[in-house]
């Protein structure tokens, strides 16, 4: 029988946040395959857990991928963690757990820390919906890509952001979205966790004299769909009606469903549609 790969979710900082069964696993499979062994070892050895270990990351992905898939196959199990947080999120591990579904291989999940959910949920914005976007891409054209599409988005926003690149990360968010309420999160889980709920501008102005330090956490918030919607009506306001109800009759669509249509677009009843078209005929 094949093993199984356990995907193990270890603190993001505070030790204590592990949890029980994450530790018995970590003690009971052959294999502990990590992300950066040096940083890994000192988990281990705080919990006194001998596990043998080896390396996988982001530049031996792929190949060390079907080494693993191949000892799974011959009946190890193999434990698979990050440096801090859930596998998986914002890290290779997505790829060795969709190549294991792929080779028919046995997958689970041991759930437990993870920086995105721990500050949306002490970020003081909207959580039922919500979108994660990690780490922005490096690449200029693709990463602007992302921002003008995120300009829309009416979730919560979750990215991650390395210190030395925060402020430029700030002036483009701000640059694209506009001024928004967000929650800086910083130390999650540790003794000096900071929960910084300002505006991105105040964030800005902040950090001309401050010098950003440590992993950051940004949840900002969404658009207002009000705003939305007003900026819809507006644009249709700036044809007529006649023309307005001219593309969805070229679409096919009969005339009393474009008149609802068209109510719709421009927050007004269908009656006052009707008529005004009436007038006009």
């Amino acid at each position: 029988m094949s093993g199984k790969l356990y995907l193990c979710a270890t603190p993001i900082g505070n030790l204590e946040d592990i949890t029980l069964r994450v530790l018995r696993t970590l003690k009971e499979v052959d294999l502990i395959a990590a992300e950066d062994t040096r940083n890994s070892i000192k988990l281990l050895n705080h919990f006194d857990i001998k596990t043998p270990m080896t390396s996988y990351h982001e530049y031996n992905k792929i190949d060390k991928a079907y080494v693993l898939i191949e000892k799974m196959q011959q009946g190890q199990n193999i434990a698979l963690i990050t440096d801090a947080g859930t596998p998986g999120i914002s890290d290779p591990g997505e790829e060795l757990a969709a190549m294991c579904v792929e080779a028919g291989i046995e997958v689970t999940s041991l759930p437990g820390p993870s920086a995105c959910i721990t500050a949306l949920t002490l970020s003081g914005l909207p959580t039922r919906r919500f979108a994660f976007e990690a780490f922005l891409p490096a690449d200029k054209k693709e990463r602007k890509e992302i921002l003008e599409e995120l300009a829309g988005e009416t979730r919560t926003i979750i990215l991650y952001e390395a210190p030395h690149r925060l402020v430029r990360t700030l002036e483009e968010l701000r640059g694209t979205l506009g001024n928004r309420r967000m929650t800086l999160c910083r130390e999650l889980t540790k003794k000096h966790e900071t929960a910084f709920r300002t505006t991105i501008e105040d964030l800005l102005i902040y950090y001309e004299k401050e010098k950003p330090l440590g992993e950051c956490v940004l949840v900002i918030e969404g658009r207002s769909r009000s705003e939305i919607e007003q900026e819809a009506r507006q644009s249709w306001e700036e044809i007529s009606i006649e023309e307005h109800m001219e593309i969805y009759e070229k679409q096919g669509i009969q005339r009393k469903e474009a008149m609802k249509l068209v109510a719709k677009d421009r927050g007004v009843t269908k009656r006052e549609i009707y008529q005004y078209m009436i007038q006009k005929n």
